[in-house]
């Protein structure tokens, strides 16, 4: 996991170097989990590193050159089409994710068990992919191609990138076999997990939504026992057609428990909604 840093604290120039170095760093990893795991047992889990699995199994064409032959194009066709600055840290890791592949293709196989390697290699691609968007970068690929579908249809953006993926997906389970298209949605799947996990980590918070006749003793409660801040918002009942004020208070995980027991100590009939918050970033949480 990598750690969070301060970055409106760094000057200009560190927050760059920063960056690239998330950048480089992430693109390896991706790299590594290709060679190590994905390719070696033909997983085509989605995007331009499915496709060169493929090509390879057929053609017995070399990874790296197809990635670089569907990546740059596909990063010029994003400029051109969508009128978009997609920055020189996409740029470098549209073109050193296939070099690195390039350097270590040689490496032997981690595993020939095809689950195993459909989990790992899903879990080092996510930690990988996770790294280059801290770095505030992609590896472009088939995300270029989903947000052109995008542009020219109707059609959300998540489900242009499941498209593309799933026809890659698709594609693998004819030309391997269904068993193995089967792994390639575990590492798909995995791999979008981690990306979450590297995006937000495990700290998970809960958003407090709470409606009681007795906003104020709730509120002073929240702010004096709990130690949290508060905000309130302007309410009216759907059947009573009163006017009512909802509560709102993030807290920690551990903290939810005492949170509950609080309010109920005070209103007993409160109406309390408790949702996930995975990124919450401010006073008494992260900077």
């Amino acid at each position: 996991m990598i750690a969070r840093y301060r970055r409106k604290q760094m000057p200009n120039g560190l927050r760059q170097i920063l960056d690239y170095s998330f950048v480089l760093i992430g693109a390896f990893f991706v790299a590594i989990a290709f060679n190590l795991f994905l390719l070696p047992n033909n997983i085509a889990s989605g995007g331009v590193a499915g496709v060169s699995t493929i090509t390879k199994a057929v053609f017995n064409w070399e990874p790296s050159i197809v990635q670089w032959g569907l990546n740059i194009p596909l990063f010029i066709a994003g400029i051109v089409i969508l009128g978009k600055n997609f920055g020189a840290k996409s740029l470098v890791g549209t073109i050193i994710l296939p070099f690195y592949v390039f350097l270590t293709r040689n490496l032997q196989p981690a595993t020939a068990d095809p689950l195993l390697a459909a989990i790992f290699g899903g879990m080092i691609v996510g930690i990988g992919i996770g790294i280059v968007f801290r770095g505030k970068a992609s590896t472009g690929g088939m995300d270029l191609a989903a947000q052109i579908l995008h542009k020219y249809t109707a059609l959300p953006l998540g489900i242009c990138l499941a498209v593309f993926d799933g026809l890659i997906v698709l594609t693998a389970s004819f030309v391997f076999s269904i068993e193995e298209g089967l792994y390639a949605l575990i590492g798909l799947f995995i791999t979008s997990r981690t990306i979450d996990f590297v995006q937000v980590g495990l700290n998970t918070s809960k958003n407090v939504m709470v409606i009681t006749n007795q906003p104020e003793e709730v509120r002073r409660i929240l702010l004096n026992d709990i130690d949290r801040g508060v905000t309130i918002f302007k309410g009216s009942g759907g059947y009573t057609d009163e006017d009512r004020k909802v509560l709102m208070c993030v807290v920690q995980q551990n903290e939810f428990s005492k949170t509950t027991r609080a309010v109920k100590s005070i209103d007993p009939d409160a109406f309390v909604i408790a949702m996930n918050a995975t990124e919450v970033l401010g006073e008494g949480f992260k900077r």
